[in-house]
């Protein structure tokens, strides 16, 4: 080996260790319960869209079509994540991760309150189903920055050799904020009656939500700017206007961001939104549904944090293309198991879907494009790729499930073709992808 590579060596030990352990956990607790509260902010949306606002805030003579008005408005939400991923990754990339993790989780945390405090159809009449689009396009603005700065907060502080293990922890937040949406969910809907839960029961996890933005932004407000982020203020290197030169000179990395999130994002949404009213019309009890989807989600987080840890020893691609694999195989056992009307079929369904499956590349996602991008412009690009791929399908998903399946008189095998090709388009994404673990992540 070259002297010059020894110093190049000895140069990235030497920045390792520069950070100390304390505020490396202190970053990725910060990155973890930041991430879980805005995944439970946006999620419960999710869930009360299929269980709740058809019925408050889109009446219709046809069931079926305030559920897809409803979902629409799920979907909606996916289109302007990227336009809060370009605003807010500019902040991040210009001024600081730090200062715009602050704004993000405020913006959440108020549109989830006012969401609990909105009059329904009954009382202000279309205004109703108006005001809470709205609210619901503010949460995709806030969602659209979060996510890549809440990943970098980990990232960035995470030593080389253990970036998949780091990278895998905010990526939890999504399955801890589904599981305790379900959780203060299914406690409301046990301990009152149908009636009151659809009154007013229902608002309570929304407005509550406060107190959980109080505990995050006191958590966040311990943790320091990122290592990269300081070496870019240092060396005054960063990109003017980061939007820019993403598309400019990285364009290739942001279209393998996006095929790479496809997979990832399309069964996501299969699990969490679209199988809660897949069950529901096949005679499941809404407590039920609820409860297997939140087991299957803490089942899920061991896992993701053991497939990060893979990621270390063997590399990202082979964990996410391997997990993509795995998701094709057990796509018609999942909905033949759904069909069997069988609570056990259907837990074991979503636990080896949701729990094991999804959370290989849902593990890997993260990690993968924070290592695709230079540090100065790391956060437009990342957050670019992540939120288009699921603006395209991951927002649509539950709606177009839903159309297909009434369009083909209640038969499954559309929606598992049309995921099958999800599936495709992330594997050929991470397919071509140089595969950077283990490598520096600023040189």
């Amino acid at each position: 080996m070259s002297s010059s590579s020894l110093n190049h060596t000895a140069t990235m030990a030497d920045k390792e260790t520069m950070v100390p352990d304390a505020e490396r956990k202190r970053a990725l607790i910060g990155s973890a319960v930041g991430s879980t509260i805005e995944w439970y902010d946006y999620f419960l949306y999710g869930t009360m869209s299929s269980i709740i606002f058809a019925k408050q805030f889109f009446p219709s003579d046809n069931a079926l079509v305030s559920q897809m008005l409803s979902l629409a408005t799920f979907a909606l939400a996916f289109l302007i994540r990227p336009i809060g991923g370009v605003i807010f990754s500019h902040i991040g990339d210009r001024i600081g991760r730090k200062k715009t993790l602050a704004m993000t989780l405020s913006m959440m945390g108020l549109s989830t309150v006012l969401m609990g405090l909105l009059p329904n159809y009954a009382q202000i009449g279309i205004l109703a189903p108006i005001l809470l689009t709205v609210l619901r396009l503010l949460q995709g603005l806030a969602l659209g920055g979060e996510w890549g700065g809440g990943v970098l907060l980990a990232v960035e502080y995470s030593p080389r050799k253990k970036r998949g293990f780091y990278g895998a922890v905010p990526q939890t937040g999504a399955v801890l904020g589904l599981a305790l949406g379900n959780i203060i969910t299914s406690l409301l809907s046990a301990s009152m009656s149908e009636e009151a839960f659809l009154s007013w029961g229902w608002r309570i996890p929304f407005v509550g939500s406060i107190v959980l933005v109080m505990v995050g932004m006191w958590i966040r407000n311990a943790v320091g700017e990122t290592p990269s982020f300081k070496k870019i203020q240092a060396s005054r290197s960063s990109a003017p206007i980061p939007i820019k030169q993403t598309l400019q000179f990285h364009w290739r990395e942001v279209l393998i961001a996006i095929g790479a999130k496809v997979v990832e994002t399309s069964t996501f949404f299969l699990y969490a939104t679209f199988t809660i009213s897949y069950m529901m019309d096949h005679g499941f009890a809404r407590a039920t549904i609820l409860n297997i989807v939140l087991v299957c989600a803490l089942v899920a987080f061991p896992c993701m944090l053991c497939f990060g840890h893979l990621s270390d020893k063997i590399g990202r691609k082979k964990v996410f293309i391997g997990g993509s694999i795995a998701f094709m195989l057990w796509i018609f056992p999942y909905f033949w198991l759904l069909d069997q009307k069988s609570v056990g079929a259907a837990a074991l369904a979503v636990g080896v879907g949701l729990g094991i499956i999804w959370s290989s590349y849902g593990a890997m996602i993260g990690t993968l494009l924070a290592e695709a991008f230079p540090p100065d412009i790391r956060y437009t690009g990342m957050s670019l790729g992540y939120q288009i791929g699921a603006a395209l399908v991951g927002g649509p998903m539950p709606l177009i499930a839903t159309a297909l399946i009434a369009y083909y008189s209640g038969s499954y095998v559309p929606v598992v073709v049309f995921l099958v090709l999800c599936a495709l388009v992330s594997i050929v994404a991470v397919g071509i992808a140089r595969d950077r673990s283990g490598l520096p992540l600023d040189e």
